[in-house]
């Protein structure tokens, strides 16, 4: 422990509760958790009205959302995701940590990285609309209101998240013995 550096930027501590105000003032104000899927989910419809409206129409699972008065794209989740991305921008860009890097095994090219990358990400996205919802949606939110479907989520998150990386850490580095 004495060994480990430690972050210079921000206290977890004072990160875990400013977290936790967070979602008390996003379930005062919008009434809703903490989310990432829905947001994207939001620009996904709102492109799909954009592109062919008459089929956002008829599509049941885009019909709902594209009815409004505002559009799909005006939700508090979209504002979030702009504001977590932009939020990300600016705090690398004060700190001196504004690159582009790809994060990878030193045995992956850039491109099969990537792949990987995109082939993820789709899966958590049709994952988050199957679930109806993400995981820091599910655990952060869920705990916050005491729901025991967000404390069962974070065991099984962490869980499986330990079991996967003990299984493919061999995968990722690759020792030379």
């Amino acid at each position: 422990m004495k060994n480990q550096k430690r972050n210079k930027y921000m206290n977890p501590y004072v990160a875990g509760l400013l977290m936790g105000l967070l979602i008390i003032a996003a379930y005062f104000f919008s009434g809703e958790g903490l989310g990432s899927s829905g947001g994207f989910r939001d620009l996904a419809i709102g492109a799909i009205d954009t592109v062919s409206p008459t089929y956002a129409e008829s599509n049941t699972f885009v019909a709902p959302h594209v009815t409004g008065e505002e559009g799909a794209t005006h939700t508090w989740l979209v504002y979030e995701l702009l504001g977590v991305i932009f939020g990300a921008i600016i705090s690398a860009a004060l700190y001196g940590r504004l690159k582009f890097v790809v994060g990878k095994a030193p045995h992956l090219t850039n491109k099969k990285r990537l792949y990987f990358a995109l082939i993820g990400g789709a899966l958590w996205g049709v994952g988050t609309q199957l679930g109806r919802g993400c995981t820091s949606g599910l655990v952060l939110s869920g705990m916050a209101v005491n729901s025991l479907s967000g404390y069962i989520g974070l065991i099984g998150i962490f869980g499986f998240g330990f079991i996967f990386a003990a299984i493919f850490k061999k995968i990722w580095i690759k020792t030379n013995k």
